[in-house]
């Protein structure tokens, strides 16, 4: 895993085969910060990366300009990793362990980029449930983009606030904004 562009461009980053993830590869990650990237200026947003895994999402955001992003995974060990990653690179991240559900029906800030890695055996109800709890609690601000990465055989057009889906490799992202 490395860091594509910013600061930190190059950077590469060993994972612990020991933490439960799948990071989003480089190619798919590369693709979703060109669409991105020339809607936001990163260096005024806030980012929340749900289900954040290695910290892959974070990392980029931070080596590109963000300097408010909120992490949350219910892993510890992916929690710490991303609190060392964070701080030997000298990354302004908020590392949370908690739970994804129930940080959004507890959270009260609204975010501009909201991207969401969940596992791949979530059903159409969970994505559901994750993208009610977003725009139901005003988590994403008028003018932002939730982006939800899933398994390609998932299709989430009938969900609300859906917009257009990408596909890259063996995932697909799905773009949900008012």
């Amino acid at each position: 895993m490395r860091i594509i562009s910013g600061k930190n461009k190059g950077k590469r980053i060993n994972v612990p085969k020991k933490l439960p993830i799948r990071p989003t590869t480089d190619q798919s990650k590369e693709a979703i910060f060109n669409i991105i990237q020339n809607r936001y200026n990163f260096e005024s947003i806030k980012v929340l990366d749900l289900y954040a895994g290695s910290g892959n999402i974070s990392y980029e955001f931070s080596s590109r300009g963000v300097d408010h992003i909120t992490s949350i995974d219910n892993n510890h060990k992916c929690v710490n990793f991303i609190k060392s990653i964070s701080n030997d690179l000298n990354l302004n991240i908020n590392v949370k362990k908690t739970d994804v559900f129930k940080f959004l029906k507890t959270n009260t800030l609204s975010y501009d980029i909201i991207f969401c890695d969940p596992p791949y055996d979530y059903s159409i109800g969970n994505y559901t449930e994750i993208q009610n709890l977003i725009f139901n609690n005003n988590t994403l601000n008028i003018d932002g983009i939730f982006i939800l990465e899933h398994s390609k055989k998932i299709k989430l057009n009938s969900i609300d606030n859906f917009k257009e889906s990408r596909e890259y490799g063996g995932c697909s992202f799905s773009f949900f904004y008012l």
